[in-house]
């Protein structure tokens, strides 16, 4: 009954923001990681952001110095802020949660995350 639920994606023009959110309900053990995965149409699913519940990081090389992954601990909610957007962020952007994650950097394989969201799809234009 675990459930995530993406949102905040949407259009934006080259060099713009975004920000994505991601709610949590139904499974909180002691030490969640979360993260942000994203696909783009015939790609594989990638690893952008992961956060564990110390509020240590792990970004993807492609994203670090643009994009910051935040979370609530107590709300169990995720945040990615997204700035200097480009078209190769295109992307159906989804949030993934995995209990007992106690790497002090978290991972950004997709294999780790046990539960999904729908994903947002989020489309930078030139």
């Amino acid at each position: 009954q675990v459930h995530l639920a993406e949102s905040g994606g949407g259009s934006v023009q080259s060099g713009g923001s975004l920000r994505l959110s991601c709610t949590s309900s139904g499974y909180k053990p002691g030490a969640v990681c979360m993260a942000w995965f994203r696909q783009a149409p015939g790609k594989e699913r990638e690893g952008v952001a992961a956060i564990n519940r110390n509020g240590n990081t792990n970004y993807a090389d492609s994203v670090k110095g643009r994009f910051t992954i935040s979370r609530d601990n107590v709300k169990d909610t995720l945040t990615l802020q997204m700035t200097s957007l480009s078209p190769e962020d295109t992307a159906i952007y989804y949030c993934a949660k995995v209990g007992g994650c106690y790497l002090p950097n978290p991972s950004l394989q997709r294999d780790v995350y046990v539960y999904w969201g729908q994903g947002t799809q989020v489309t930078v234009s030139s």
